[in-house]
């Protein structure tokens, strides 16, 4: 199944991926999330929930560098310290968003594979707009030598 994105008026296809799922609180915001991934046709993982944030983040990191999962979101109350934790494991380019075009913008000009939300400010409305800004948008390709000192 495709799922199809809806950011900015445009209307994306998505092939299905596997996201590796992390926070360290449950939330209706964060029950959404894997609701939405999973009616867009995801396979969603759940990597950790209601866990410490660095072991959340640590474990999405994990997930996505030793590739049993081809993206991961995580959350925390801020984003800021999963964000951080996944950041650590070699390979990870985690992105703490709080709008779409900036969910957008990490895919787009730095090929970001972990999406960090805040659960303090995003509302499920807005985690599907960056869900879909995010799964929707691909890396730029003259961005790659950019990209590739990242690593």
């Amino acid at each position: 199944m495709v799922g199809l994105a809806r950011y900015a008026g445009v209307v994306r296809s998505l092939e299905p991926v596997r996201i590796a799922f992390g926070t360290d609180e449950r939330t209706d915001v964060t029950d959404g999330i894997k609701r939405a991934l999973s009616e867009r046709g995801h396979e969603v993982v759940v990597v950790g929930e209601g866990e410490p944030w660095p072991d959340v983040g640590q474990g999405v990191g994990q997930a996505v560098a030793g590739g049993s999962a081809d993206r991961g979101v995580v959350c925390c109350w801020t984003g800021t310290g999963v964000s951080m934790a996944a950041n650590k494991v070699p390979g990870v380019r985690a992105a703490l968003c709080t709008d779409p075009e900036t969910a957008a913008g990490a895919r787009r000009w730095n090929d970001a594979n972990v999406l960090a939300l805040g659960l303090r400010l995003t509302s499920p409305a807005l985690a599907n707009e960056m869900l879909d800004a995010f799964l929707g948008t691909e890396p730029e390709a003259d961005e790659a030598p950019n990209i590739a000192k990242l690593a």
